[in-house]
């Protein structure tokens, strides 16, 4: 088995109850609450992370950088779909919201030259479809 399917099914599994439960959370406390008590959530993993690595992060400047301006970003993109859910259905905002790797696809090729087949083109442009179809 390639070596990133595991991974990669486990981010698809906790990514999509990660897009339901917020739905959930939001009739029970509004989503500037909500995302406090995720970050607190995202505080206990990292301290699991820090403990298996003994405590020793990595700490090139540049990475730091990096990985702070992702937190800032995800978490930044965590709280607009808190917003989201609540003014639209789940099944609307969370499919819309889904597509995002096609901005990473652009992104990838323009600064890392990854470069995406016609086939994986064409997918692209179906997702594109999909969302239309499925938000109007």
């Amino acid at each position: 088995m390639t070596r990133w399917i595991l991974p990669a099914a486990a981010t698809f599994f906790c990514w999509g109850i990660w897009a339901f439960l917020p739905k959930l959370t939001t009739r029970y406390i509004d989503p500037r609450s909500a995302i406090i008590y995720e970050a607190a959530g995202g505080l206990v993993v990292a301290m699991i992370v820090l403990a298996l690595i003994a405590f020793k992060p990595a700490a090139d400047p540049r990475g730091i950088g990096l990985a702070l301006s992702t937190g800032v970003l995800g978490t930044m993109g965590a709280f607009a779909y808190l917003y989201a859910v609540t003014r639209g259905p789940v099944t609307l905002v969370s499919t819309v919201t889904a597509l995002y790797p096609i901005l990473a696809i652009l992104l990838a090729g323009l600064f890392l030259n990854d470069t995406v087949t016609l086939r994986q083109a064409a997918g692209i442009v179906l997702g594109v479809i999909a969302i239309v179809l499925i938000s109007t």
